[in-house]
């Protein structure tokens, strides 16, 4: 099914869904100066090390109502270093179905919602290395309500 639709941001007309948006950092990396990030940590495509906090990328996923599609928004969350080691000796396994969720924080502001950060996370991994999904802990905060009921096709675009 095609879509029609123009970007309220930047104006261009589209002909696909857009079905994600990511972060490209936790939001406490991109807070410390450019010139001290490098003798402070380690930022890569899925994990975040900075001094003694670490970061995992994950997924958000929220259905979109009256479809099979989700949107989906790439986030981090901050994770204890017992997770996070947990979550690394996992990355690759293909069995990770009965693994618990860690717990986590959301690190990442969304423009289109009130201030996500710190909301209180559980990522669950996937098998063969996908990045993890994450759900917001059930409150009545708009993206987790979202993330629970879905939203709307206007929503999306």
């Amino acid at each position: 099914m095609d879509y029609v639709w123009t970007c309220h941001c930047c104006g261009k007309q589209y002909n696909s869904l857009p079905l994600d948006y990511a972060c490209k950092a936790p939001d406490y990396w991109l807070g410390i100066p450019e010139a001290e990030r490098e003798h402070r940590g380690k930022l890569g495509s899925d994990v975040c090390i900075v001094d003694d906090h670490f970061f995992i990328r994950g997924c958000l996923e929220i259905p979109i109502v009256d479809s099979d599609e989700k949107f989906v928004w790439g986030v981090w969350a901050s994770v204890s270093r017992k997770s996070f080691e947990r979550i690394d000796e996992l990355w690759d396994v293909d069995e990770v179905e009965n693994e618990p969720p860690f717990f986590g924080w959301f690190c990442n502001a969304l423009r289109s919602y009130p201030s996500t950060q710190s909301l209180t996370t559980h990522l669950r991994l996937r098998r063969g290395g996908i990045r993890p999904s994450i759900d917001l802990e059930r409150t009545d905060h708009p993206p987790a309500v979202e993330q629970r009921e879905g939203i709307s096709l206007a929503r999306v675009e």
